[in-house]
C-alpha cells in the first residue's frame, strides 16, 4: 500500500539524497514538499529542492516555501558544513518548475484536512518550524496525522552544533517542542542511528558506479559533505543523516530502537536544543517517540542505490 507523505526539508546534500530515494520508491507517493529555513535560507531550500526534484526527472512536484526563520529567535544556518548554496559538489542548473505560491504551512494544513484521517506521514529532515508553526495555528492537525518521522537529535552521541544539540533540534527548539508534546506518533533519526551509516568509500563508488548524470550528483554531494565530518569524527565518510528517514518508511526492518519519554530543552544556554530521551525509563513521564538507535547500514546503502538506479539516466 502506497504510503502519502509531505518531506519538510532544507537541502542540504543529504536532504537532496532524501528526496531521491522517496521519488525512486513506488511504496511513497509524495503529496507535497515543503522548503524549511535551516542548512541554508528558505530561498535557497526552496531553488535546492526544485533543481533535485527536475534531477530525478518529477517536475511535477509541488513545491511550497515555509517560514523564514525559527519560531523564536534568529536564523543558525550551516554554510560551513553544506557551502554557499547548500547542495555544494555538483552543478546543477537553475530550476524551471515553478515555486508554488500557497505558503508551506498552508499547504500542510489543508493537505491534513483534505486527506483522510491517519493517512498523511510528515517527513521532517530539518527543523521542525513549519509544522510547528502549522500545528500551532491549527492545532486539530494533530488527530489527523498518521505519524511524524523526523531526523533529529541525539543521546548517546550527543550534539553535532552543541555538546549537548544536534542541529535540527537546535535551530528551533520551540517548534520541536511543540511537535513533540502533540501527541502525534513520532519516530527519530537520531545522531545515534545516522552516525552509523557512514559515506565510506566504498560505498559512494557504488553509487558512482550507476554511471548516470543523477548518479555522479549524489556522489559529488556526499563527497563533499563529508569532509566537514571525517575532519571532526576522523572517520572514513560522514554520516548521512536525512536518507534514514524515508529509508525506514520504506525497509523499517533495517531500524530498531525502544519507546520512550523525549523532551526538548527551551530555556538552558548550556543545552539549548538537547533531546532528553529518557532511554531507561527513570521518569514516570509519558511515552511519546520511537527512538531509533541501530540500523543496518549495509543494508540501508544497498537499498539506496538500488533505489537511485531506478531514476532517469537524465534529468
Amino acid at each position: 500500500m502506497t504510503q502519502k507523505i509531505i518531506i519538510d526539508t532544507d537541502p542540504g546534500q543529504d536532504d537532496a539524497v532524501a528526496i531521491l530515494l522517496a521519488l525512486a520508491s513506488p511504496e511513497i507517493e509524495v503529496l507535497g514538499i515543503t522548503a524549511a529555513a535551516g542548512n541554508v535560507p528558505v530561498a535557497l531550500t526552496s531553488k535546492n529542492i526544485r533543481k533535485v526534484c527536475e534531477l530525478a526527472g518529477r517536475p511535477d512536484i509541488k513545491v511550497f516555501a515555509g517560514c523564514e526563520g525559527p519560531m523564536e529567535g534568529s536564523l543558525f544556518t550551516a554554510e560551513y558544513v553544506h557551502g554557499a548554496t547548500g547542495m555544494d559538489g555538483a552543478e546543477l542548473p537553475e530550476p524551471t518548475m515553478p515555486l508554488q505560491a500557497q505558503h508551506g504551512v498552508d499547504f500542510i494544513i489543508d493537505t491534513l484536512k483534505a486527506e483522510a484521517p491517519g493517512t498523511v506521514t510528515l517527513c521532517t529532515l530539518g527543523p521542525m518550524t513549519n509544522l510547528g508553526t502549522a500545528l500551532t495555528r491549527a492545532p486539530e492537525i494533530a488527530a489527523r496525522i498518521k505519524q511524524v518521522v523526523l531526523m533529529g537529535g541525539g543521546l548517546f552521541e550527543g550534539g553535532n552544533v552543541t555538546p549537548a544539540a544536534e542541529f535540527n533540534i537546535f535551530v528551533d527548539p520551540k517548534a520541536a517542542d511543540i511537535v513533540f508534546k502533540s501527541g502525534v506518533p513520532i519516530v527519530m533519526m537520531p545522531l545515534d542511528v545516522t552516525h552509523q551509516v557512514l559515506t565510506t568509500a566504498k560505498r559512494v563508488a557504488a553509487i558512482r558506479a550507476l554511471g548516470t548524470p543523477l548518479s555522479e550528483a549524489v556522489a559529488g554531494w556526499l563527497e563533499f559533505f563529508e569532509r566537514f565530518d571525517e575532519a571532526k569524527y576522523g572517520t572514513d565518510g560522514g554520516p548521512l543523516h536525512d536518507p534514514n528517514v524515508i529509508a525506514y518508511l520504506i525497509k523499517p526492518e533495517l531500524y530498531s530502537g525502544r519507546h520512550c519519554n523525549v523532551e526538548i530543552e527551551t530555556q538552558s544556554p548550556l543545552t539549548k536544543g538537547m533531546t532528553v530521551a529518557d532511554w531507561w525509563g527513570v521518569t514516570k513521564r509519558e511515552k511519546n517517540a520511537m527512538f531509533m538507535r541501530d540500523v543496518d547500514a549495509d543494508g540501508f546503502y544497498a537499498l539506496l542505490t538500488e533505489r537511485l538506479a531506478r531514476l532517469p539516466a537524465k534529468a
